[in-house]
């Protein structure tokens, strides 16, 4: 009785997200050609929009008519240009600073707006129904990112306690860090909850899995999905999610400065939302991605710092997109301090936002009560800088962890040429 009052209520509170929702789940009802050339059509606007009105691409893109010969964005372009990929026409006062660690250790800083967000929110909705869930039923999520979250307590604080957070049927776990306390406090509370689907980061979800099947505890027979994102989903980790929650595990693919870019369906089909965006995959398997809907501030052949490649055939699910398959690209590493905490590496990218002097960062611990900090940048950190770096670790993480900070003039890459940005000890 609770979903469709739910359902409701939010609609007449998200009209904007609700109207998005339409009109995505509309092209879910396209055919594989007529979704293409929709994303063709897009293609040619957004570019079309970004020479008119984007400083960053008004001279580069003036003699350029084939699109794969327009120069591919970096994240040090970003970093370097951020007021001139903010289009001409937008409006300052609405527009926000956004910040996300990425895959390759460069802190990144970008524009966003509340149109860009409830996009997002319509495009997250869309995946989920790939499930079977249904706007209205509940979705429990465990999230890392401290900027969206606000932990405290053994439990740490479960957000989703307001009016406007049960309308909408979530509520958010901050997981960027746990005990095996609070890994079995979030077991049984997705018993009492009796969520439909779980959602968040897939080392954070397969630790709670593994919890889970070593302890028997009882997992309510309303969930149908768990749906991993930020990482890497390895087959062990589907493997303990689907064991320990006894439904279907979607990988999904997107980051904060590009979201919504591909999801699994329940074919086990990576397909990429060509509605949203338009991605290559270079001889390398390098990934470009340009968002079709971003006119505040475009990202055109955005080097987003993933591998991948694309699939040629057709799912059964009736979904029109193009197929995909990741590479292993952002496999993130867990820190496991003196105490028992494990630690997700986003509290580590989260410590650094704001320090746009930092041109690239790796942390590394080092020995279970060190960690080491690598910083490329000009000018170099303060001493107060690092002092309060050493502070917020010891008082958020662990009074045992010590931080060691190091400037340097380059940090080496994996054989693969990936940038690992948070290195834990061996297992």
């Amino acid at each position: 009785m609770l979903e469709p009052l739910r359902h409701r209520l939010h609609r007449r509170q998200r009209p904007q997200r609700y109207a998005h929702l339409a009109l995505l789940t509309a092209h879910d009802r396209l055919s594989r050609t007529d979704a293409l050339a929709l994303q063709r059509s897009d293609l040619a606007r957004i570019v079309a929009f970004a020479r008119e009105h984007v400083p960053w691409y008004r001279g580069r893109f003036a003699a350029i008519d084939d699109f794969a010969a327009l120069p591919i964005l970096t994240k040090a372009d970003v970093t370097e240009h951020l007021d001139e990929l903010l289009a001409d026409n937008a409006d300052r006062r609405t527009a926000h600073i956004g910040h996300t660690g990425g895959s390759t250790g460069k802190p990144l800083a970008f524009w966003y707006d509340e149109a860009k967000h409830e996009l997002m929110r319509a495009g997250m909705m869309r995946s989920y129904m790939g499930s079977g869930w249904r706007p209205g039923q509940k979705i429990l999520n465990f999230w890392g990112a401290r900027q969206d979250t606000v932990a405290g307590g053994v439990f740490g604080a479960t957000l989703g306690t307001t009016w406007s957070d049960f309308i909408a049927a979530e509520r958010t776990i901050p997981a960027h860090g746990y005990t095996e306390v609070q890994l079995r406090a979030w077991a049984h509370f997705i018993g009492r909850y009796r969520p439909t689907l779980l959602q968040g980061y897939a080392s954070i979800l397969a630790e709670l899995a593994r919890r889970v099947i070593e302890e028997r505890i009882a997992m309510p027979d309303s969930l149908i999905g768990v749906y991993s994102t930020a990482e890497v989903l390895t087959d062990e980790q589907r493997e303990l999610m689907r064991r320990a929650f006894a439904c279907p595990v979607f990988n999904q693919y997107g980051s904060r400065e590009v979201p919504n870019i591909a999801c699994e369906c329940r074919h086990g089909n990576m397909h990429v939302f060509t509605d949203m965006v338009h991605l290559e995959s270079t001889a390398d398997e390098r990934l470009l991605v340009t968002s079709l809907t971003n006119r505040l501030m475009p990202m055109i052949r955005y080097e987003i710092g993933d591998s991948g490649q694309l699939v040629d055939g057709d799912c059964g699910c009736g979904w029109p997109y193009p197929l995909m398959a990741m590479g292993m690209c952002r496999q993130n590493d867990l820190i496991r301090t003196p105490s028992g905490r494990t630690i997700h590496p986003s509290y580590f990218n989260g410590l650094l936002y704001g320090m746009t002097q930092i041109r690239q960062y790796q942390w590394r611990q080092a020995a279970p009560d060190r960690m080491e900090l690598s910083v490329v940048a000009e000018p170099v950190l303060t001493d107060e800088s690092t002092h309060q770096l050493r502070t917020r670790i010891r008082a958020e993480v662990d009074a045992g962890l010590a931080l060691d900070v190091r400037h340097v003039g380059e940090i080496s890459r994996t054989q693969s040429g990936k940038h690992r940005f948070v290195i834990g000890l061996p297992r």
